[in-house]
């Protein structure tokens, strides 16, 4: 088995669901989750990488990747099989924030009923810069779902909300949220991720970091455990540590369990650089 340990963080090369089976009762504060979609089909779509559209944050790729290939029995399944286990792994202080879009989001939000677990709130994160349809037989998509979603239930809601943390805060680049001012639920974030984050590699469904720390403000807690059950990337982790949180992840892709370890050591390198 492949894994990666340092100070805050073990990243671990493993089945997602095999993995969260071998963690204890109540033994995490929070989890992100960025699942398979099952939204990626067998057409490859490419914009012509010479040719720049200014405000979409660079070339416009849609892959087949064997990862997100899911059929809709599989992805309900897949879905029912982890949320299970983080009902059991995360405190009922905590919370699960789970990514989606209308391929996986109705199984979610199902699932989530079935298990009983609730759903504080449904985000709608809106991208401004959102890629063209190329296909020009629907809508551009402009936006994804974000669930907050806690393990007890609406006699038990004893999960950590940052309340005032989040009403002062100010986003730079999201003209919904102003300073004093509660944070609804439509998230202006801009899709763009910086040269840094993408300077060791990237993933075709990376999240920019500005989405997990805003995340992280509204409910993580400092010192404590934060779960990332399908690592990618590793951006979920690189938050968390910047948050002061202890991370673990798993992730069963090969040059993505790479790309993260590199990321995660990155980043551990320039923290205790800035220390010094």
């Amino acid at each position: 088995m492949k894994e990666f340990k340092a100070e805050g963080v073990h990243l671990i090369k493993k089945d997602a669901i095999l993995g969260l089976k071998e963690l204890e009762e109540n033994s995490f504060d929070l989890a992100i989750c960025d699942p398979p979609y099952g939204a990626a089909s067998k057409k490859i779509w490419n914009y012509d990488t010479e040719k720049k559209v200014n405000g979409f944050g660079g070339d416009w790729k849609l892959n087949g990747a064997e990862w997100d290939m899911l059929t809709s029995n599989e992805s309900f399944t897949m879905t029912f099989s982890w949320l299970k286990e983080l009902k059991r792994i995360i405190k009922p202080t905590g919370s699960i924030w789970i990514h989606a879009t209308y391929h996986n989001a109705g199984f979610v939000n199902v699932v989530c009923q079935l298990l009983g677990l609730e759903i504080i709130n449904e985000v709608t994160w809106y991208k401004r810069n959102a890629f063209p349809n190329l296909s020009k037989r629907r809508l551009t998509a402009s936006h994804e779902t974000i669930y907050w979603v806690h393990t007890g239930n609406e006699k038990n809601r004893n999960y950590r909300f940052n309340y005032e943390d989040v009403k002062k805060a100010v986003f730079s680049g999201d003209n919904m949220k102003f300073a004093d001012k509660q944070l609804r639920t439509v998230w202006d974030i801009p899709n763009n991720k910086t040269k840094q984050e993408l300077l060791l590699g990237k993933h075709p469904t990376q999240k920019p970091l500005r989405v997990s720390e805003r995340l992280l403000m509204i409910s993580g807690i400092k010192d404590g455990r934060l779960l990332v059950p399908f690592l990618g990337s590793g951006t979920e982790v690189i938050a968390g540590l910047n948050y002061g949180m202890d991370c673990l992840g798993f992730e069963i892709d090969d040059s993505y369990f790479d790309l993260a370890i590199a990321r995660a050591k990155d980043n551990i390198h320039k923290s205790e650089t800035i220390s010094k």
